[in-house]
């Protein structure tokens, strides 16, 4: 490669570690520092003032010990949906049902599961009323109704890997199994749970990390119980902010979040994916189908039953004394400047978010993938993307209240659209890095032997194979931007506020008509950005032969 191409690499890769440096290791060392006093002076005073308090140690009781029965939940369920869709023959249309119902909840922001749950399963809910004759089952204000609204957060995640590791385990190794004479127990234990431990392992890890962490789920539905994410939210935005005490409170919620990441990292030698698959159909068997399709219905059932409470509730003049169909509510919404504005403030946001987060992953990915430089940048870059990884959203906003309080950026949108930006950066890094990393490695060779340089073989070459990725990315970020609560909170200002924020603050007034319409306009727009994608990346079917 010519000296033109290395420069042009060495510019992209410094770029990439400024950014990094000035709004992700910055805002980091000033927790740690106002953890440590700030400008007061040193001081260990606000560890000794948290931790020697029982609110806290309660609050990380109950977040672990919920987080993890969640996950374990979540990983239970992700594993009969995913088994049902892929090693049973119940129709197609039911698969497909089941596939997209474990898919809705990654759509919608978490504090709209809380105040779902609330009419679905309170005194007066949907589900209540219609399912269990007006009985309440269970208090919803409280580790039950975190425990349920976890649950629909992670599902998706959990779904998501369980789905594509079974995709890659063989079908064959059932019937070997059975031709050896092994029992139908014996045969799920080698043939579907061993090869799948691993990711099993990883779900519930994954699945814990993002329980953990999440602050609109205990806002919506925790009541009393102490969590450790409305500990952090009330020491920094309550009544009486206390920047240090909260500085900490953000510290120690990291380390669950390291521990996660690093068995996340251990786990990975377990995960076991085979080259090829077979095309082979189950063999038929009704028991199996069933069993496993009346337990993945109950489960898409719950699920949809809580999200039809979405459509529903706006959708009647009053819930649930005055069930009049209206677009009364719709209409509120729909007219009113203020709420409008955040809608658009939120599609902006997202759309910036989006092209701008697109373009780091893809610049990050080249330079790890598809560069000459040494090794140890570009191991830099996969450190940087597991850090980040392992910093909740909340820590992420505090980080930035703290470094940027009285500046020209604070409240700004740029501060909103960076913050979202680094927060999923992992996830889109990776996918770039996979992608480009599949690619034939000879391209720039051929390139720059015919004189081209190096950006243009990225433009001319590289890029438009890698459309089809960076199409994904654009999604996701978007969809992220979209639902995303836990980091923007800290730093939205009057002017910049978004739907997520805006929700959060009419929660304050129980204006829930508004808080479910408001919802479906963020459903409603990650659909159909998913469904553009979807469209614009489809394989192409060849022209049939003349």
């Amino acid at each position: 490669m010519s000296e033109t191409g290395k420069k042009e690499q060495r510019v992209i890769l410094i770029a990439i570690f400024a950014l990094l440096a000035i709004f992700l290791v910055v805002p980091l060392f000033f927790i740690l520092y106002r953890s440590f006093g700030g400008d007061a002076g040193f001081s260990v005073s606000a560890y000794g003032d948290i931790l020697g308090t029982a609110q806290f140690w309660r609050a990380m009781r109950n977040s672990v010990c919920i987080s993890l029965l969640s996950a374990a939940l979540t990983t239970l369920f992700a594993f009969t949906i995913a088994y049902t869709v892929n090693f049973t023959r119940i129709p197609r249309p039911l698969r497909a049902i089941a596939h997209l119902s474990a898919l809705l909840p990654m759509l919608l922001p978490t504090i709209t599961y809380g105040f779902a749950i609330i009419y679905a399963f309170g005194k007066k809910g949907l589900l209540t009323r219609t399912l269990f004759g007006g009985h309440q089952l269970f208090d919803i204000y409280g580790p039950a109704g975190m425990t349920i609204g976890y649950i629909i957060y992670t599902l998706p995640i959990s779904y998501v890997l369980i789905n594509n590791t079974l995709q890659y385990i063989d079908p064959k190794y059932q019937i070997i199994s059975r031709v050896l004479g092994d029992k139908p127990a014996r045969t799920f234990y080698t043939a579907i749970f061993r090869p799948l431990v691993g990711t099993l392992a990883t779900s519930l890890i994954q699945s814990f990390f993002f329980s953990f962490t999440d602050y609109g789920i205990p806002m919506a539905v925790g009541g009393k119980t102490d969590m450790i994410a409305t500990l952090l939210y009330d020491e920094m935005l309550g009544s009486l902010p206390n920047f240090s005490r909260g500085s900490v409170v953000a510290i120690m919620m990291l380390i669950p979040s390291i521990v996660s990441v690093l068995l996340l990292t251990y786990m990975e030698r377990f995960n076991i994916r085979y080259r090829t698959r077979s095309e082979i159909e189950p063999a038929k068997n009704t028991a199996r189908d069933i069993g496993w399709g009346a337990a993945t219905f109950l489960i898409c059932f719950m699920v949809l039953g809580i999200f039809a409470v979405i459509f529903i509730v706006p959708a009647v003049k009053s819930w649930p004394y005055r069930l009049t169909p209206t677009w009364e509510h719709f209409n509120d919404v729909l007219t009113d400047s203020e709420l409008t504005k955040t809608y658009f403030n939120s599609i902006f946001t997202a759309v910036m978010t989006a092209l701008f987060g697109t373009l780091l992953a893809y610049a990050a990915g080249l330079v790890s993938a598809r560069s000459r430089l040494s090794n140890r940048p570009r191991r830099a870059l996969d450190t940087f993307a597991l850090v980040i990884n392992t910093i909740p959203g909340m820590v992420l906003g505090v980080a930035y209240m703290l470094t940027f309080s009285g500046s020209s950026l604070q409240g700004t949108f740029f501060l909103i659209i960076v913050s979202t930006i680094i927060h999923y950066f992992s996830t889109p890094y990776l996918m770039m890095k996979e992608a480009l990393e599949k690619m034939d490695a000879s391209w720039e060779t051929t390139a720059c032997l015919m004189g081209d340089r190096w950006l243009q073989t990225v433009w001319r070459i590289i890029t438009p194979n890698a459309l089809r990725t960076l199409a994904e990315i654009f999604r996701y970020y978007f969809v992220s931007a979209m639902v995303t609560v836990s980091a923007v909170i800290f730093i939205v200002g009057a002017d910049t506020m978004v739907l997520t924020t805006k929700i959060k603050e009419l929660e304050h007034f129980e204006e829930f008509d508004d808080i479910f319409v408001l919802s479906l306009l963020i459903l409603i727009t990650n659909l159909a950005v998913t469904g553009i994608i979807k469209l614009l990346t489809r394989p192409r079917r060849k022209a049939a032969a003349v």
